[in-house]
C-alpha cells in the first residue's frame, strides 16, 4: 500500500506541477501578447517571412478559432495561429508565429525526431486509449500478463512524450535564431520571447513528468503483483 506521504508526492505530482505548467504558460502569453514587437509584424507576417526566408514555399499559414490552438499541421503542410496571433503584433505572437514555423523547418529537413514522433503516433494513440483499461482489468482478473500487455502499450504514448521533448524544443532555439535573423525583435525583446517560450515548452516537460510518473507506479504494482 502507498502510504499518506507518498501518495501526496504523487498527488502533487499529477496534478499540481501541470496545473501549474498551465497557469505559466497563460500567464506569460497573456502579459507578452499586450507588448508590442519593435518590428510591428502580425504572427502571419512573421511565419510567412521565416518560410521564405528558408526557402519553404509548399507551407500556408492560416488563422484558426480559439486560444493557444497554434499549431503546424504536417499532413497539409499548414502553419495554423490562433486568431489574436495571426492578425496580432504582439512579441507573444511572433514568438509562437516562429515556434510553429520551427516545425515546419523540421518537416522540411526530416528531422529525426519529428519523423520518430509522427512514426509513433498510431500506437501511442492506442496505448492512450486502451492501455489504462487493460491495466485495471489485470488487477481485477489477478493475470500479471495482462497487467504487463497494458504497460507495455502505455510504454509507447509515454515514449511519444519523451521525445515530443527534443521536438519541441528544438522548435523554440529555431525560433529564437529566426526571429532575431529576421529583424522580427530588436536585442532587448529577446528576453521576453524567450519568457513565452520557456513557458510554453513547460507544459510539455509536465506533460512528461506526469506520464513517466504513472508509467512507474504501475510498472511497481505489477511487481508486487508478480512476486505474490
Amino acid at each position: 500500500m502507498m502510504g499518506l506521504g507518498a501518495f501526496l508526492i504523487y498527488f502533487a505530482i499529477l496534478l499540481i506541477i501541470p496545473m501549474w505548467a498551465q497557469m505559466r504558460v497563460k500567464s506569460a502569453f497573456r502579459k507578452y501578447s499586450q507588448v508590442r514587437s519593435s518590428s510591428g509584424m502580425t504572427g502571419a507576417e512573421v511565419a510567412k517571412k521565416i518560410l521564405n526566408d528558408n526557402g519553404i514555399y509548399d507551407v500556408t499559414v492560416e488563422p484558426v478559432k480559439g486560444k493557444l490552438t497554434d499549431h503546424y499541421d504536417p499532413r497539409s503542410k499548414t502553419v495554423r495561429l490562433s486568431e489574436s496571433n495571426y492578425y496580432g503584433n504582439s512579441v507573444a505572437g511572433a514568438a509562437v508565429a516562429a515556434h510553429e514555423v520551427g516545425h515546419a523547418m523540421q518537416d522540411a529537413e526530416d528531422y529525426a525526431f519529428l519523423r520518430f514522433r509522427h512514426a509513433l503516433v498510431p500506437v501511442a494513440n492506442f496505448g492512450s486509449n486502451t492501455a489504462i483499461f487493460i491495466i485495471i482489468a489485470g488487477m481485477l482478473m489477478g493475470s500479471a500478463n495482462m497487467m504487463l500487455a497494458g504497460i507495455i502499450f502505455m510504454s509507447a504514448a509515454v515514449l511519444f512524450q519523451l521525445v515530443t521533448l527534443p521536438v519541441e524544443f528544438n522548435a523554440s532555439s529555431r525560433a529564437m535564431d529566426q526571429v532575431v535573423a529576421a529583424g522580427v525583435i530588436r536585442n532587448d525583446e529577446e528576453r521576453e520571447t524567450k519568457k513565452v517560450l520557456n513557458a510554453a515548452a513547460l507544459t510539455y516537460v509536465a506533460a512528461a513528468v506526469v506520464a513517466v510518473a504513472e508509467l512507474v507506479r504501475f510498472l511497481l504494482m505489477y511487481f508486487v503483483m508478480r512476486d505474490d
